[in-house]
Order: structure tokens, then sequence, then C-alpha cells
């Protein structure tokens, strides 16, 4: 991934963070079963994986519970 590419990425990662706790949980389980997204469809292997990754380091601070949505 480039530099330039990682700010484009980042808006990817806070559209699936506006949509809620619950939701982001959603989008990992389906990107980590290979299943695209509306925000990925587009994306290439690697920075699906990006994605991925840094939706599970944002939700690390919450741990596997949701506060109500």
């Amino acid at each position: 991934m480039t530099a330039q590419q990682q700010p484009l990425l980042e808006v990817r990662v806070e559209t699936i963070c506006e949509r809620g706790c619950r939701q982001v949980w959603d989008a990992i389980d389906a990107l980590e079963q290979g299943r695209e997204l509306p925000e990925t469809a587009d994306l290439s292997r690697s920075e699906r994986a990006w994605v991925l990754a840094e939706l599970k380091t944002v939700m690390a601070v919450y741990g596997a519970r949701c506060r109500l949505d």
C-alpha cells in the first residue's frame, strides 16, 4: 500500500465504523469469511486485509461487547 492509498482506506474504515459497534463486528466477520462489503468491493486483496486489520485494531478497544447501538 502506498502512502497515497492510506487516507482513502482510512475513510473506508471510518465509514464502516459510523454504522455502530455491532455492524462493525458483522463487517469484520464478513471480511474474515472473504465476503465483500460495499466499502471494500473495489479494493485489492491487500487493501481489504489492511481495512480488516484496522477494524480489528479499532474494535480491540471495545472488546467483544457492544453497548446498546
